[in-house]
């Protein structure tokens, strides 16, 4: 049992509020997930020739440690937001290669856990509104986010176990749920060119949306298409650079619930994580459809 929450933004009225909305919404599925949480943030844009890497370390000081390091190693100062055991890095799209290279070779306990042009994802151990406080995600601002609250039910509580999974450049997924052929489908993606730097069925979800988009699928197309390549139930969140779809397996045996309104459509595993949002007493509210991909994007 898993609690997921997403919110996703039509106009820019309440883009200054969204870190503060969606933690709210995280902090009330604790009791469907207390062993870890994360979100994913999309914020400002980069420049036309820029990217965001999220890096995770064991502790702040190593990341700092390692980042300084690394600038030793390109020459050059790097733009970073530190936040905690977490930070961004700015980079332009050329040295994102020598960066990844360098960190695989000189600090393997420095993961990246996201990147793309918007895009940046923190998670942690720890009690929802501990990891929300850790990362001040009330004092985030942007367009749209998405969030999970983890009970871990089928593997150890670690930080590589929470969610979201992000396997594309501003994509990301949380999932309540379990596949059952995800070891099958791991080892397809992995022909295709996909690594994966956990065992969990989530992260697999994730690949198999960004391998169909990287083929030419919109993310509408990859989500249909996951009705009959991945077994099992599932309620996906999924966030792009402008876009968030929802869907649920035929079966639909997971809860869920949406509200739409002039200014926003948001999603959580129960209504209770709704309840606080601004405008929710004149909102659409209604549970998704099984099997019906539900989709909106910015233009």
């Amino acid at each position: 049992m898993c609690g997921i929450v997403g919110l996703y933004l039509k106009t820019p009225k309440l883009e200054s509020q969204l870190g503060t909305l969606l933690a709210g919404m995280l902090e009330t599925m604790t009791d469907r997930g207390p062993d870890s949480a994360g979100f994913a943030i999309y914020g400002t844009d980069t420049d036309a020739n820029g990217v965001k890497l999220t890096l995770r370390g064991p502790d702040a000081a190593s990341l700092d440690e390692a980042v300084t390091a690394l600038e030793a190693h390109l020459g050059t100062s790097v733009a970073r937001t530190g936040r905690d055991t977490h930070s961004v890095l700015s980079l332009s799209a050329e040295q994102e290669k020598a960066v990844r290279d360098w960190l695989a070779a000189e600090r393997p306990g420095i993961d990246v856990v996201g990147t793309g042009s918007r895009m940046e994802i923190y998670k942690e151990v720890g009690l929802p509104a501990h990891v929300a406080a850790r990362f001040d995600l009330a004092g985030m601002t942007g367009t749209h986010g998405i969030g999970h609250t983890r009970m871990a039910t089928e593997s150890a509580v670690t930080t590589n176990g929470a969610h979201p999974f992000s396997t594309g450049a501003d994509e990301c997924l949380v999932h309540n749920g379990s596949l059952s052929n995800h070891n099958d489908l791991r080892r397809r993606l992995r022909r295709e060119g996909l690594s994966f730097a956990t065992a969990n069925d989530s992260e697999v979800a994730a690949g198999y949306l960004s391998w169909r988009m990287r083929e030419g699928d919109s993310l509408q197309q990859a989500l249909e298409a996951s009705l009959s390549d991945l077994d099992g139930f599932f309620t996906f969140v999924v966030g792009t650079k402008s876009g968030f779809a929802v869907l649920r397996d035929p079966i639909a045996c997971k809860p869920a619930v949406m509200a739409e309104t002039d200014d926003y459509v948001a999603f959580g595993s129960e209504y209770r994580a709704l309840a606080g949002l601004p405008g929710i007493e004149n909102a659409r509210v209604f549970e998704p459809e099984p099997a019906k991909v539900y989709a909106w994007e910015r233009h």
